[in-house]
């Protein structure tokens, strides 16, 4: 596995389209270029918009990086190599220091170099595969103080004609995630796991992945409680590309699953056969029909995208207070158990029932009710709410 850091400058590639470009990253955008090339002149700004267009299919659109580990068991561990002069080329290991080997760390968004008194330098040539024979040996001298390898000097003096003396780096790997979405669903509340790490998403094995894991995945997006929460993905569903190395643990009460703490999981000999599937309930929502206006008629919820009605068993003035609440239409109106039936009778489902509330809830949601869809109810006992609209 390859990974790159942030900043290439690609104006390198301009006089070189002749020769055989770097592997792409098929997970980058096209519009990466651009992003760091602030500073580029109007002409070169001109040719990167060509390279945009027809770059594709010669891997230039993808190439945004400058700095690469090569052969590592992780994103943050391998034989270090730098994009110069058009060609990717390892580095000596005449002036590699601790400082020089921090300065990749930070470059790739890494934790801190692993090093110390005790820790020897790692050495580039125990990486497989192992580079070009022809590959160059960029022999750089830094200070330590640089933000990227390219800042570095390089030292003409001393030739290193032999890989066996090819730096390798040793960075913590930092596992958090910077985003995640549930995608290949029918809806935004079902779908495969994914979590965007090191700039790009990966999907996430369901082992050791968990109801807790669900509930604030699903909370945190809107959506109500999970029914499916660690199915695998059927071939069709499956993602591609890399799978995070991580799993979250997660009490159930976070409100960001950013918030749960995150582990490398032990064994990782998960495929995309084993890729998460999560189906949480539809986002929460209600409205009132065939009245006058918007805060007064039979009241409906909406659950699996399916709009159904709520029945009257046990209902009173505080569930209709929270209805009126959550719909902004001001108090409620007090209504004779006679008049509710004012709005007529619902078809379809009745999703609710038994609905019991405190008054301070902020969501019919909240409120204690049967499971959805069990009731014992005709549309006869549909709930009607009338609110003050203030």
């Amino acid at each position: 596995m390859t990974y790159f850091s942030p900043g290439l400058d690609l104006s390198t590639l301009l006089p070189t389209l002749h020769q055989s470009c770097p592997e792409p990253l098929a997970s980058r955008p096209p519009s990466a270029i651009i992003l760091t090339l602030g500073h580029t002149h109007t002409t070169q700004t001109m040719v990167l918009l060509f390279f945009m267009i027809l770059g594709t299919g010669l891997g230039l659109s993808e190439l945004s990086h400058g700095v690469r580990l090569v052969g590592g068991p992780n994103r943050c561990e391998g034989r270090v190599e730098l994009w110069k002069n058009g060609q990717w080329g390892t580095l000596c290991d005449d002036y590699w220091t601790n400082k020089i080997m921090a300065i990749v760390c930070r470059e790739l968004e890494c934790g801190p170099a692993v090093a110390g008194p005790d820790v020897p330098l790692p050495a580039g040539k125990i990486y497989s595969p192992k580079p070009q024979k022809d590959q160059p040996i960029w022999n750089l001298k830094c200070q330590g103080t640089e933000e990227t390898l390219v800042e570095c000097e390089e030292d003409m003096s001393i030739e290193c004609s032999d890989h066996d003396e090819d730096a390798g780096a040793i960075c913590e790997e930092i596992l958090n995630f910077d985003d995640f979405h549930l995608v290949g669903g029918p809806s935004p509340c079902t779908g495969r796991v994914e979590v965007k790490y090191a700039g790009k998403w990966d999907t996430v094995c369901n082992a050791g992945w968990t109801f807790q894991d669900a509930k604030v995945l699903c909370r945190e997006l809107g959506c109500g409680r999970p029914f499916l929460t660690t199915g695998s993905c059927s071939k069709d569903q499956q993602g591609t590309g890399d799978i995070w190395p991580g799993q979250v643990e997660c009490q159930g009460s976070e409100a960001s699953l950013s918030n749960c703490p995150v582990v490398r999981m032990e064994t990782n000999n998960c495929s995309h056969k084993d890729d998460t599937w999560v189906h949480c309930e539809e986002r929460f929502a209600l409205r009132l029909v065939d009245g006058k206006h918007n805060c007064s008629g039979r009241l409906e919820v909406l659950h699996k995208g399916i709009w159904g009605s709520v029945c009257n068993d046990g209902w009173g003035e505080k569930e209709d207070q929270v209805v009126c609440q959550e719909m902004n239409c001001g108090k409620a109106v007090f209504q004779k158990p006679r008049d509710r039936v004012r709005f007529g009778h619902g078809k379809g489902h009745i999703w609710l029932d038994d609905v019991r509330c405190k008054g301070k809830e902020t969501s019919l949601e909240q409120c204690k009710h049967r499971f959805w869809g069990y009731h014992d109810c005709t549309h006869r006992e549909d709930v009607s709410v009338i609110c003050s609209e203030k």
